[in-house]
């Protein structure tokens, strides 16, 4: 069939228009989209590289290709749509899909670029990262030219290995004081130190009882003294990619692949932020536009297996399709009824509250308003509720040693909420501080595991510390928590050692 410009056939063009006329009848607020129509091994290739056609080159994107070729071709998984955030937005259509399918894709294509545009999260990234990237793939390939592929790459190992120690919030608060600011006040600080002065009671007498020599010694000591004890960096940073493109001893083209890397990282990191509240606006949208607007009679059916197979859970995993649906549809029915606010929250007769409905009508307000301002972490702390866990039988569970078995292990609300919080926060992954780069003032860097249950997997922080060792070029030490005693793990190049901390 011929293809448009946009690379859709004419049908696909116009099922197209019709979705994005039904999305703008529906009050989404959308970059523009752009669809283009791919077969699987194309698509394959894109989403192995994270959705864009061109990255800098690196065996990390040969294996992802693999692995989703295989699962493809053994029909463990399919890709319906990738998409991406720009402005212009890009979407991806497999060719095999049934015009259901694609129907149904465009439909969830829309509500994910309505995400982006309007998510507050989404709202310090770059908007025109399809161009970035592949100015970072032509830098990159430079360096390649210019040191050598087995160099370029050493170095892409290593930055890769750490793209997540940044503070993923960091865009968002300025933690720190302009250095001009900063640097005022230490000459104030300076300025406002006083060595112990005698006193005299005759003014004649000052001059030998406090020689001017003595006392200026006496300042500078106490100055060196404070410099000395002064940390490096100030205050504990989490940001640790930026502080090494600063102060690491490294060349130029590897403080700018540093840089790239930490760049992308920021640029993705709102996608792991906001995973459950994303793919299940995206599927509340194409939900409502399917079965209310854009399904014939005739597609009804396909329409709802295909898409109860996106909602289906395995067990032991979560689904984020799923798990968002539901939320928001939860929140749609109770904000339409009225089952918020104090009067709600007090009211302690069941009966009562099963017929609750004050006819407000506000849940289509209140989706537009929550998928404004919410992340994953506030969305479930916000509007996770004790009668949405009891409707949907959520549980936890965990691995019985003795029978070798998972088993439930509470069906408790704030259980529940807990664990599914713990899993979300930082991306159920530790937190670690720079707490200072000068310790022992050796340059050594000293790191801090802030622990609040979650323990480090020692192999990977072990390989960790030798890349970071390999960037800063001065030993590394971490102090952690092992079976509920302090730990300090170093590494000075050649060795690990280990230690405990009283």
């Amino acid at each position: 069939m011929k293809q448009t410009e946009s690379g859709l056939t004419p049908q696909l063009a116009e099922m197209a228009a019709e979705i994005r006329g039904h999305a703008k009848d529906f009050g989404l607020d959308f970059f523009e989209v752009i669809f283009e129509l791919l077969d699987y091994d194309a698509l394959n290739m894109v989403a192995a590289y994270g959705g864009f056609p061109t990255r800098y080159p690196h065996w990390k994107f040969g294996m992802m290709y693999e692995e989703l070729e295989k699962k493809y071709s053994y029909g463990l998984a399919k890709i319906y749509e990738l998409v991406i955030n720009n402005d212009p937005c890009y979407a991806y259509l497999m060719k095999c899909n049934n015009p259901v399918d694609q129907k149904m894709v465009m439909a969830h294509v829309y509500g994910h670029s309505d995400f982006f545009k309007c998510n507050y999260w989404f709202s310090k990234t770059n908007r025109k990262m399809m161009d970035e990237v592949a100015n970072h793939a032509v830098r990159i390939r430079r360096y390649i030219e210019r040191y050598g592929l087995t160099k370029v790459e050493d170095c892409l190992d290593c930055c890769l290995s750490l793209d997540n120690l940044i503070d993923y919030h960091s865009p968002f608060i300025v933690r720190k004081k302009p250095a001009a600011v900063r640097e005022e006040e230490r000459e104030r600080e300076r300025d406002d130190l006083q060595p112990a002065r005698l006193r005299s009671a005759r003014p004649y007498m000052e001059h030998y009882i406090n020689p001017p020599g003595v006392i200026q010694a006496e300042r500078e000591r106490i100055a060196q003294k404070l410099e000395a004890q002064a940390r490096f960096p100030e205050e504990p940073e989490k940001d640790i990619l930026f502080f090494l493109i600063e102060n690491a001893p490294l060349e130029k083209w590897q403080r700018d692949i540093l840089s790239i890397i930490r760049e992308e990282a920021y640029y993705f990191a709102p996608q792991g932020m906001t995973k459950i509240m994303n793919e299940g606006c995206a599927s509340y949208w194409h939900s409502t536009i399917m079965t209310q607007k854009a399904c014939t009679a005739a597609e009804i059916i396909d329409y709802a297996d295909h898409h109860s197979g996106t909602l289906g859970t395995q067990p032991g995993s979560l689904n984020p399709y799923k798990v968002g649906l539901e939320l928001f549809r939860d929140i749609e029915e109770r904000w339409n009824k009225g089952r918020f606010g104090p009067e709600w929250e007090n009211c302690d007769d069941a009966a009562k509250k099963a017929s609750w409905d004050l006819k407000l009508g506000l849940g289509r307000q209140k989706i537009f308003e929550v998928r404004k301002i919410h992340n994953d972490v506030t969305f479930i702390d916000e509007f996770l509720t004790p009668e949405f866990c009891r409707g949907h039988q959520l549980f936890t569970y965990n691995f019985n040693k003795q029978s070798s078995e998972y088993v439930i292990e509470s069906r408790e609300f704030q259980a529940i909420k807990e664990r599914l919080l713990f899993s979300l926060s930082n991306f159920g992954q530790p937190c670690i501080y720079l707490e200072d780069a000068n310790y022992k003032n050796r340059g050594e860097m000293y790191l801090v595991h802030r622990f609040d249950g979650l323990p480090l997997k020692m192999d990977p922080a072990r390989d960790t510390m030798a890349n970071l060792f390999k960037i800063w070029q001065r030993p590394i030490n971490l102090q952690t928590v092992v079976d509920k005693r302090k730990k300090l793990l170093t590494y000075n190049g050649q060795k690990h050692e280990e230690k405990i901390l009283k």
